[in-house]
């Protein structure tokens, strides 16, 4: 398991725009070279200038299968190109004086919490749109254990650790994009998908465009989504977003998406009525936080720094201010970029999961509108993926050596499954099935291969088959034993800038009837001491003098673990003639014996 048009009054559909424009002439060619050599399905782009569209086509395939092609109304996920459509409803309420950038979240969302106090009095919204909260991504919390409640997403940020303080480092936070969801619809007790429609998509004439995975799949020219596996384009199921929507789940067109950008390099007025607050847009193309420094090399002097303003992405290309944001999930790729001061826009909507499409077609239509000295995008994305493929031909050998090898596990297979829980990400389960573990991750099914030690790697289960290919690839997972010789957790590398995120273990119960627990009741002695062991609610309990009440939860025949006490289980052991005379007690401390009276 390895590991997102034409202006005009009224109505008008438009299927695709040649190039007219000299500058664009047969940039087909281009286009078309780039679509191969990055071994894309398909993508369509729309290229804007002033309040028109200039130059709108689809190449390759939106179903590749049935060699079914792009045009410019083709839908495409576009991801976090969504985020500007979600910090601009916060700058129309703000324009309506229903907050204010410099208000703690909390104002409008009372059971936000994060981790720590600090985070709690001084995170302001303008934080969330600018990603200087000081949490990093996070996103293994809502991408592994997806949710289709944003409230209960909302609970998760609480548990989820920072690694630097607020507003000392850029860093992109999806959660804090739902925050800002969530926010408008505290304020204006519409759906953030709702605040979507009635703010941008129905002024703009947006009309293909829709807000969930759901209405993708019933729309008409809706691109599949498709990733390279061995150099062969295979088709990919469509990932569902979830309650992250306000981060990334629009669906567009490049036709509805070139109204979106005239939008912005005409100061947020579309058809002489203003879409976008002109105040808000100035600072939200305005640099917020530096994200690097970004300083120019040799090849690319005029290419330099890299900043963040609301929702956008701000560099210097060429001498000329650009404004730019990617999007990414699963089957797609996406980049809606402009430049202000030449009034040009360019949309570019890819079907290839990590494909260098979006960049490349981005980058050779701008040098065409712009001028000058032009560099060849895709020559140097070939030389780059050449010294890629040495580079990891290098390092096969070092990839051998960090497994340690003739190691075993340090229990057997059984002891490891359980449930799994950490409260600022979710829950799963291992199981045991013919000897083997497996588990399941947001629908996906993944075998655990053993490593080294307590140490397993998740590998896909495909029909039913273990993914071969992966082993050596799957995301590591390391088993923890604690002091009573049980594995009682299980670190998992979901977040970079952290250490391992830590889930808790539950053993595995199984039902017993009460008619089973009722063998067990009864008055046992340990050195003097009197334990009792009774039933209630169908629940079987034990009760020390001088100690709370403990429930247990039955583990396999005879034997119980502690509810909320890590590491202490008890076991009854049966005589021969069947009756339970004395009860075994496993602690960290040691293992003790009482009898029953």
């Amino acid at each position: 398991m390895k590991k997102l048009i034409l202006l005009t009054l009224g109505f008008f559909v438009i299927f695709s725009i040649n190039a007219q424009d000299k500058r664009l002439k047969n940039i087909e060619k281009d286009l078309n070279k780039i679509l191969e050599a990055t071994n894309t399905a398909g993508f369509a782009v729309a290229v804007v200038e002033g309040d028109k569209v200039i130059y709108a086509q689809g190449f390759g395939y939106r179903d590749f299968e049935n060699k079914v092609p792009v045009d410019a109304n083709t839908l495409f996920a576009i991801g976090s190109c969504t985020k500007a459509f979600t910090a601009a409803v916060l700058g129309k309420l703000r324009a309506d004086d229903k907050l204010s950038f410099n208000d703690n979240p909390r104002m409008y969302i009372p059971e936000l919490e994060f981790y720590n106090n600090d985070m709690n009095n001084n995170i302001i919204i303008k934080d969330l749109m600018r990603h200087s909260t000081g949490l990093p991504r996070h996103d293994g919390s809502w991408y592994v254990f997806p949710s289709h409640d944003k409230d209960s997403l909302i609970s998760r940020i609480k548990y989820q650790e920072p690694f630097t303080g607020i507003r000392q480092k850029w860093y992109y936070n999806n959660f804090m994009f739902l925050v800002q969801g969530v926010i408008a619809e505290r304020i204006s007790g519409k759906s953030w998908e709702d605040n979507i429609r009635e703010h941008f998509l129905k002024p703009l004439e947006m009309s293909r465009t829709n807000v969930s995975i759901g209405e993708m799949k019933s729309a008409s020219n809706a691109s599949l989504g498709y990733e390279v596996k061995n150099d062969s384009i295979v088709k990919t199921d469509y990932y569902d977003i979830a309650a992250m929507s306000p981060a990334g789940s629009i669906n567009s067109s490049v036709n509805d998406m070139s109204k979106w950008l005239i939008t912005w390099v005409n100061n947020g007025k579309y058809n002489d009525k203003e879409i976008i607050p002109e105040r808000y847009l100035s600072e939200a193309l305005s640099s917020q936080m530096v994200i690097d420094a970004a300083l120019p090399d040799e090849d690319l002097p005029d290419m330099h720094f890299a900043n963040y303003g609301y929702g956008w992405a701000l560099s210097s290309y060429r001498g000329n201010y650009r404004v730019e944001h990617g999007g990414a999930i699963n089957g797609f790729r996406a980049s809606t970029a402009f430049y202000p001061a030449k009034k040009i826009g360019i949309v570019v909507l890819v079907n290839t999961d990590g494909s260098a499409a979006t960049g490349l077609v981005r980058n050779t239509i701008a040098d065409r509108l712009i001028g000058g000295e032009t560099t060849n995008w895709l020559q140097r994305y070939t030389d780059a993926q050449e010294k890629a493929k040495e580079a990891e031909k290098s390092t096969e050998d070092t990839k051998e050596t960090s497994t340690v090898k003739n190691t075993k596990p340090s229990h057997i297979s059984l002891d490891y499954s359980g449930s799994y829980s950490n409260k600022g990400y979710g829950t799963f389960k291992i199981e045991l099935v013919n000897d083997s573990l497996f588990t399941e991750l947001n629908k996906e099914k993944a075998y655990l291969n053993h490593v080294h030690y307590d140490t397993f790697e998740l590998i896909s289960v495909v029909e039913n088959k273990v993914d071969t290919t992966e082993y050596g690839e799957g995301l590591k997972v390391h088993f923890v034993t604690n002091v009573a010789g049980d594995i009682s957790d299980v670190d998992i590398q979901l977040e970079p800038m952290l250490s391992a995120i830590k889930f808790d273990r539950t053993p595995n119960t199984i039902d017993v009837e009460t008619k089973t627990l009722e063998m067990y009741t009864g008055e046992y002695d340990i050195a003097g001491t009197e334990i009792k062991v009774y039933i209630k609610k169908e629940v079987l309990y034990i009760f020390v003098k001088g100690q709370p009440e403990y429930e247990q939860i039955p583990t396999a025949k005879h034997k119980f673990s502690f509810k909320t006490l890590e590491g202490y289980k008890i076991e009854f052991l049966e005589s021969e003639d069947g009756t339970i005379g004395e009860i075994k007690m496993i602690q960290p401390n040691g293992t003790f014996v009482a009898k029953r009276k």
